[in-house]
């Protein structure tokens, strides 16, 4: 009995020890935008795998220190990078990412918030989104392709650039709504997933849909990626039918076709 005892033991630490040696730490660069969902995903593919995620958070784009491409640019090391389609585009130009290793993932949307507590505005129509901005004390947009479509394109195609210019501000790094739930501005605009997660604001909806602005999101594994396998298989994960639910829970959208031109990787 003793000698089986001491078998199983054997077997239990052996399989323990095999099972440490080959897990991995799985690092991964991530915009905002599908920060949400990840973190939901990540005990189901780390039970799965074995393997650990480790994430680094930093704008797709723009010119903060945190920046994904300003982080892999000084050397920071990343298996994986997850963030808004056309910053990925740029890396692969520029050999930052291992070919053919790119995995399509979600689709965000934009939409606005306000402070908790304060009077809820009605967006549903292009009439009214234009009458809201006008009457707005102050209005906050994000660093990142959201914020670039709000400032170059949304304004314009409302005929109010002129009479926003003033009063709108973007933020860069940080999220949007979190200053909007400071009181800092009176409504802000950023991608749905990034909205979501921030207490102490009120998420009105998105825009009307004929000037919506839908960011494809999208993951890559790294050119010196030290565990592309695992980063890989990561990818594939996110983007499979099971973690669907969770991305639509997180304020994503599933992706079911290729995006439009207009609304695919065009912000510059």
């Amino acid at each position: 009995m003793q000698k089986i005892h001491r078998s199983l033991v054997s077997t239990l630490l052996f399989i323990s020890v095999s099972f440490s040696v080959s897990a991995k730490d799985v690092t991964v660069m991530i915009s905002g935008g599908f920060k949400a969902a990840l973190e939901k995903l990540a005990p189901q593919f780390e039970a799965k795998s074995g393997n650990k995620i480790i994430l680094i958070s930093g704008p797709s784009m723009g010119k903060t220190p945190q920046a994904i491409p300003a982080r892999l640019a000084r050397g920071e090391n990343a298996d994986v990078v997850i963030m808004v389609g056309d910053a990925l585009n740029n890396l692969e130009k520029d050999n930052w990412l291992q070919p053919g290793s790119r995995v399509e993932l979600a689709d965000s949307s934009i939409g606005m918030v306000v402070k908790q507590g304060e009077p809820k505005p009605v967006i549903k129509t292009d009439a009214d989104l234009r009458n809201t901005l006008l009457q707005a004390q102050s209005i906050a947009y994000s660093d990142s392709a959201s914020g670039r479509y709000v400032s170059s394109h949304l304004f314009k195609k409302l005929g109010i650039e002129d009479k926003v210019e003033s009063k709108a501000h973007m933020i860069e790094r940080i999220p949007v709504a979190s200053e909007v739930a400071k009181g800092h501005y009176a409504i802000g605009f950023q991608q749905v997933s990034e909205l979501l997660p921030v207490p102490g604001v009120a998420f009105i909806g998105e825009l009307p849909e004929d000037v919506q602005y839908v960011t494809r999101f999208a993951g890559a594994v790294t050119a010196k990626a030290k565990n592309g396998q695992e980063g890989k298989a990561l990818l594939n994960f996110l983007s499979s039918a099971e973690a669907q639910n969770t991305l639509r829970a997180t304020g994503l959208r599933s992706v079911t076709t290729k995006l439009p031109v207009k609304q695919h990787d065009t912000v510059q």
